[in-house]
């Protein structure tokens, strides 16, 4: 459950207190205080058994004596009667509840939605703060102030945090349209509010504290549609790792809670924050419009110091000074003193005056080689700071689309030029460092945004022959009763995704092994085999560089020795021999999956060798990957500064690295029995990568298997084949990369045919509309493309589920040369098979009232048509689904 009856708590006309009180400190006298000034229109009932009025308003002795229906309860008594409440409520017609008390154990939770559920009643909380709706008049909470109003939406876990960020806010002058204390989140969760604000209106942006993600899928499709909305921000606490402690492998271990839970909002296009003071000024940041498309920062300044400062804490933060290009520097070199800093920063001197403020900001605008210019100013005694403000607001509308942000230090004498700046819509900020930061997360909003836009498809490294040779190398291990693939195992299973291994071979004793390295020649490494042993080098079970027969069996009996010491519970399965590769200039690597509690699968990249542990140098991804999510997270990382290639070592193939990526993606997509697997090392360098070491834990799946997955994959079931009139079509979900062939489809489209489709708003698709159209969420939305031979694109049908999946929107379009040969017929069958399949009840679609031909075609389908009440330009098609 989702938004349902989430507008009863939002958008309440009814109100009933449960437990208000009269008495003097109360939480019941509190929230009846905070209620009845608030401003709600509607109308309030409290409800108290031993009170003839509260604040004034007559009192009813008990929930089944409140009118009916009522929209919102709000609860503030004891625990163990609350589900009782609930039931009354429910019976009352009551849509939503906000349970303010604490106190509720895990089966009291239950109890609770038990009692919710017959009646599809909604539970905020149990033990928060409250609600509260600027916007609606609401304050239904114990808060000690009420917050002022503005686009601000606020969802927290802790009561104590709202009431801090309500304090906080009203100091500064800061507005939110709703804040919600989500509590126990026992129903309602951040999910859910996530769904409804981002169609909210009222709300510009949404800020959050997170404590934890409960329903990840759901999570992040809510979360995905709301970013590409309106800007999303996050802090989330508890960065322990302490669920990562018992992992079998080094990737188990790296990735940990936090790390994993980074990647979840970086791909939902969310901007995560440190702290809830950096949540605000990224609010501001973003609410102002401000947006890059880089990490390269220009700097202007009237002080030294000032640029310093702006520069250390830019690289601090993985940030880049702007290269000024050659015409730059000369123009300023005739615009400013002979003693300006010739460089970026660009200083331009403590007596600099608005019109070489003016002079300067104009060259570097003009400039191509910057993705956002940061001006700042520090008060001196022979240059007017108001007035160096106002030059920049002049100058800036010359140059409206280069981003820019401002920093005019002081207190006593900084107070106009600020509020002229923000007047402007400019923002601006009281330090370098704050300012650096709020530019630097502008940098990482923009990257995240552009992951929220790749849609990656599965399966396309392994062909289906070789995932099956895998599938089946998997499954005989578990068949054997085992959870620990060997290494050579583990080897086969990543060959198969074409992910290059070392040639290994087993050996059940140390002749065995000798033999072993006369096959395969040259140098050798042997490593002891044991289910019980995870990182060999800890127990001396790895030798290097061993040549010949006779080496290998002496170093494979010492090395029994020295396992039976340090390991003397182990199970010695034997020793893998496998060739000595020599890549002097390679970089060592650590890719790995492994299966995180809350989100499911996830691929881990970094720093790797026998210290990966401690230089934990690393990142975390959310499967499916295409290559620009993979090349992201390579990235991400200070390894990849060594990839890139220093004094003698050329940059390493970052092609063939995100293909590994790419692979153990698929592979952990295609086989939900893997739980962990490491290569650690991979080597890379210029040449491409080879793994040396693998290992691969297995378990039963969950169930069902398609839900393990934070984000949908690519549904290639959906693909199937089709014959018109002698020619054959493809049906396939939409792909991103297919905004070229959609576009290319519209030109071809008739102008009324795009009227009917679209009911006359579109008539060319720009970018934007096509990103969005082609880059779905492939849990909420399915468009099919019918794909003549030659790539172009016949038709397009589209379905959009509501967040209950109950009902579903749907639109269709056929190219006009096309029309008449069973496309449309064709789509619109699979397209209603696959609402059934999701469970829906019923799909509608709205069609102009003079499209008979579509009209028709969905009276065939069997749905009812009829005028939209109070728009009789368009028809309502309503199919009911078995």
């Amino acid at each position: 459950m989702t938004t349902r009856n989430l507008s009863a708590l939002f958008k309440p006309a009814s109100i009933a207190l449960i437990g208000a009180s009269n008495q003097p400190g109360s939480v019941g006298a509190v929230v009846a205080r905070n209620l009845f000034g608030g401003g709600f229109d509607g109308r309030i009932f409290p409800v108290n058994p031993h009170a003839a009025t509260i604040q004034g308003a007559p009192a009813i002795g008990a929930v089944k004596d409140l009118p009916s229906p009522i929209d919102l309860a709000v609860i503030a008594t004891p625990a163990p009667g609350v589900p009782e409440i609930i039931s009354q409520l429910g019976e009352r017609g009551c849509r939503a509840a906000i349970i303010i008390t604490a106190g509720f154990d895990p089966r009291m939770h239950q109890t609770l939605l038990a009692a919710a559920r017959p009646h599809l009643m909604r539970i905020v909380g149990p033990n928060g703060l409250g609600f509260l709706s600027p916007i609606a008049g609401i304050n239904a909470s114990f808060s000690h102030l009420a917050p002022l109003r503005g686009g601000l939406a606020f969802l927290t876990q802790s009561g104590a945090i709202a009431t801090s960020i309500i304090d906080w806010a009203n100091g500064r002058g800061v507005g939110f349209s709703h804040i919600l204390s989500l509590g126990d989140m026992s129903d309602v969760d951040i999910g859910d509010c996530l769904d409804y604000l981002a169609l909210d209106r009222d709300t510009k942006a949404i800020l959050i504290y997170a404590e934890t993600i409960t329903q990840a899928r759901k999570f992040m499709s809510a979360a995905r549609i709301a970013a590409r909305a309106k800007p999303v921000i996050v802090v989330k606490s508890g960065r322990s790792a302490a669920g990562a402690r018992a992992a079998a492998s080094h990737t188990g271990a790296l990735a940990g809670a936090d790390a994993v839970y980074d990647a979840a909002f970086r791909r939902a296009g969310m901007l995560r924050v440190e702290t809830l003071r950096d949540l605000f000024d990224a609010a501001e940041t973003l609410a102002s419009g401000c947006t890059i498309a880089g990490d390269r920062l220009a700097i202007l300044t009237n002080g030294g110091g000032l640029g310093v400062l702006a520069v250390d804490t830019l690289e601090a933060g993985h940030g880049r000074l702007a290269q000024l290009s050659e015409a730059t520097l000369g123009a300023l070199d005739q615009a400013l003193p002979p003693s300006w800093s010739h460089g970026d920063p660009v200083d331009i001197l403590g007596d600099a005056h608005a019109e070489r403020y003016d002079q300067a900001f104009g060259i570097l605008a003009e400039g191509a080689t910057s993705d956002a210019i940061l001006v700042m100013n520090c008060p001196t005694g022979v240059a007017d700071n108001l007035e160096a403000a106002a030059a920049i607001v002049k100058a800036r509308a010359r140059y409206p689309q280069k981003p820019v942000l401002a920093c005019w230090m002081g207190e006593a004498t900084a107070a106009a030029p600020r509020k002229l700046l923000s007047e402007a819509c400019l923002p601006n900020y009281e330090t370098p460092e704050d300012a650096v930061r709020a530019f630097l997360q502008l940098a990482e909003y923009t990257r995240n945004q552009k992951a929220l836009y790749e849609t990656p498809e599965s399966g396309r490294i392994a062909k289906p022959a070789r995932r099956d040779e895998a599938r089946r190398t998997v499954l005989a291990v578990l068949s054997d009763g085992r959870t620990v693939m060997t290494e050579p195992e583990a080897k086969t299973v990543l060959s198969a995704y074409n992910i290059p291994v070392v040639e290994t071979r087993t050996a059940a004793t140390p002749a065995d092994a000798g033999r072993a390295a006369d096959a395969i020649g040259g140098p050798v490494a042997i490593k002891i085999l044991s289910r019980q042993i995870t990182h060999k080098t800890d127990v001396g079970g790895v030798q290097l560089n061993l040549v010949g027969s006779a080496a290998v069996i002496v170093a494979a009996m010492d090395m029994l020795v020295r396992v039976a010491v340090a390991a003397p519970e182990a199970v010695i399965d034997g020793f893998s021999v496998q060739q000595m590769i020599r890549r002097p200039l390679a970089q060592e690597l650590i890719l790995g999956a492994t299966v995180d509690p809350t989100f499911g699968p996830c691929v881990l990249f970094g720093h790797g060798g026998v210290a990966a542990e401690v230089i934990a140098d690393r990142v975390v991804g959310l499967p499916p990957l295409n290559a620009a999510l993979a090349l992201d997270m390579i990235g991400r990382t200070r390894v990849s500064q060594l990839l890139a290639g220093y004094r003698d070592r050329p940059p390493a193939d970052r092609k063939a690295i995100a293909d590994v990526l790419i692979a153990l993606s698929d592979l952990l997509i295609d086989i939900p029995e893997i739980t962990e697997l490491d290569i650690n090392p991979l080597l890379a360098d210029a040449t491409g990568v080879i793994a040396l070491d693998a290992r691969i834990v297995l378990s039963k799946p969950p169930s069902p298997v398609t839900d393990r997955l934070a984000i949908r994959p690519y549904p290639e079931t959906l693909v199937r084949q089709l014959d018109i009139d002698g020619g054959k079509l493809t049906i396939r979900p939409i792909r991103p990369r297919d905004a070229d062939a959609l576009h290319a489809m519209t030109e071809r489209t008739q102008v009324e045919d795009l009227n009917l489709r679209f009911h006359g708003g579109i008539h060319h698709l720009t970018g934007p509309i096509l990103a969005r159209l082609t880059q779905i969420d492939y849990d909420r939305e399915m468009a099919l493309v019918a794909e003549e031979g030659d790539g172009a694109i016949a038709g397009v049908a589209r379905l959009v589920f509501d967040p209950e999946f109950e009902t579903a929107e749907c639109a269709i379009i056929v190219r006009s040369d096309i029309q008449r040969h069973g496309v449309g017929q064709a789509l619109t069958t699979d397209l209603l098979a696959y609402a059934r399949t999701r469970g829906a009840r019923t799909v509608t679609g709205d069609i102009l009232t003079g499209n008979a031909g579509t009209i028709e075609l969905a009276r065939r389908f069997g749905a009812s048509c009829s005028l939209k009440t109070g728009e009789p330009d368009l028809t309502r098609a309503t199919f009911t689904l078995s």
